[in-house]
């Protein structure tokens, strides 16, 4: 039956069903993070959110060898597994200890399945439409309609059911049914045919990318044309040997995007977006503003990021990821900047007629992270690395992310006990500095095929400020005309 969908509905299925473990993700922030689990724990809240993140950065490392060995479906499998474990633990929680121990079981099942499903994404994506596909990752994630229907589900909890055991222990509870399909369906879903091809597998490769982009025919002469390629680079890799972790820090091509991607997922933390998500309700709540009002606050919010998501999602194949990129990143540092000038001529305060001003600024940032930078920054790492190279090199810089957001967590109460609003002009000089960072040495990626990247990094200058986005021909009339039996196609279509 799946088989009679359209290569491109087939493809987007698979991905979106990927995009599983990101909405487990985004639902079980919505839900630590939300003013009801502050409320009730308190400093054990944020304790509870801290070891979350430990897990989700030590589960960086195993997956890098499981993604190799057992495959990328076995790996998100695994995930699935492990986080519903942790989902089960904090569900029937009898104390503290057994809490954070699911915290840290849960974080550790999403930080494999929130690397694996952009991986997986970009290996199965045609490159025409990988961009949208691998951005998928985030517009089901953190700040997306998940979060959103966290805020709604404590809040429901919170009112109905106060000051019980089932207050907390439902919306914990409600975060493992996600998990449930992925984990029973995920295996019929095709394998990468990329680490298939990897590991011999090259008639099975063929069928997965048959099905994927040519209505299950293995004869195409596009499938061909793809197996081919995959062929050549594969035979590239076995004259290097094995792969290996050293060979990302002593192959220069390898490092160069090592550091790219590892600085990219930095520098998604240091736009304060983990302060905005993790510390607005205390932050509203010190304002004065009625749970209520947070609540309402907190939805709109939500509404936006989807918005901006979305936006992300339909229009990232056409603008590249540079562009969007350096233009979300000046436009979150603009936002951090008006929020410093209006906290520090207007006290903020819900009689202050300026109050208000503080979640617009937020919705703003807010909407222009969603559809420029958080999705981009899942997209670009995956989609530079060779096959040999992507599991460890994804799994290094993913822990990049996780490091950061600790290290937010860590420091943001303190500084704004120390300093108060100064903390946010830390972000609005980061946000900046992305941006330059990003014009200056990060090439464009978008419309290349990911058997590409090797020479566009080996071949390229380190200093890019002019790398831009040119479709080199219309990739779609060149597969026609290649299947069409046209020869000269076939070069066209490598080209694109």
């Amino acid at each position: 039956m799946i088989i009679t969908l359209s290569p491109k509905w087939y493809t987007w299925l698979c991905g979106l069903f990927a995009s599983l473990g990101s909405i487990i993700f985004g639902y079980d922030l919505g839900v630590i993070a939300g003013d009801t689990m502050g409320s009730r724990f308190g400093n054990e809240g944020l304790k509870g959110l801290i070891t979350s993140i430990f897990g989700s950065f030590f589960g960086m490392f195993p997956v890098a060898y499981a993604a190799d060995m057992l495959g990328r479906r076995k790996t998100i499998l695994l995930g699935g597994l492990i986080y519903i474990l942790g989902g089960t633990l904090q569900t029937s929680a009898p104390n503290m200890d057994m809490m954070l121990t699911g915290r840290f079981f849960a974080g550790f099942g999403s930080g494999i399945m929130s690397d694996l499903a952009p991986l997986y994404q970009a290996e199965i994506a045609h490159p025409s439409i990988r961009g949208r596909l691998t951005t998928l990752q985030q517009a089901s994630a953190t700040y997306g309609h998940w979060t959103f229907v966290a805020s709604w589900v404590t809040y429901g909890t919170a009112q109905g059911l106060p000051g019980t055991q089932s207050e907390w222990r439902i919306p914990l509870g409600i975060q493992i049914i996600p998990a449930i399909p992925l984990v029973a369906f995920v295996m019929l879903f095709p394998e990468s045919p990329r680490w298939l091809a990897e590991k011999g597998r090259m008639e099975e490769a063929r069928i997965c990318l048959a099905r994927l982009h040519a209505h299950g025919d293995v004869n195409d002469p596009f499938i061909t044309a793809q197996m081919e390629d995959i062929r050549a680079d594969i035979h590239k890799a076995q004259d290097i040997g094995e792969s290996t972790w050293s060979e990302l820090f002593t192959v220069p091509s390898n490092f160069r995007r090592l550091s790219l991607g590892y600085i990219l997922q930095f520098s998604v933390q240091m736009t304060g977006v983990s302060v905005i998500q993790y510390y607005s309700t205390t932050i509203f709540t010190t304002m004065g503003f009625s749970s209520t009002r947070i609540l309402l606050f907190q939805s709109v919010n939500s509404i936006i990021a989807l918005i901006g998501e979305a936006c992300c999602v339909l229009w990232v194949d056409h603008f590249g990821r540079r562009r969007p990129l350096i233009v979300g990143n000046i436009a979150s540092g603009l936002s951090f900047v008006v929020g410093c000038v209006l906290m520090a001529r207007y006290p903020g305060s819900v009689n202050n007629k300026t109050a208000l001003t503080v979640p617009t600024r937020t919705w703003i940032f807010n909407f222009f992270f969603s559809s420029c930078i958080g999705p981009l920054s899942w997209a670009y790492p995956v989609e530079i690395y060779s096959t040999r190279t992507r599991a460890k090199a994804t799994a290094l810089t993913s822990s990049s992310s996780w490091l950061s957001n600790f290290f937010i967590a860590e420091v943001t109460p303190k500084a704004f006990s120390a300093i108060g609003w100064k903390y946010y002009l830390v972000f609005a000089i980061c946000s900046h500095t992305n941006a330059l960072c990003i014009w200056a040495f990060y090439p464009e990626t978008s419309g290349r095929r990911l058997e590409e990247m090797d020479a566009l990094f080996e071949d390229s200058p380190l200093f890019v400020p002019g790398s831009e986005y040119t479709k080199v021909c219309d990739r779609h009339a060149a597969e026609n005309d290649l299947r069409a039996g046209k020869l000269v196609a076939l070069f066209e279509a490598m080209k694109c």
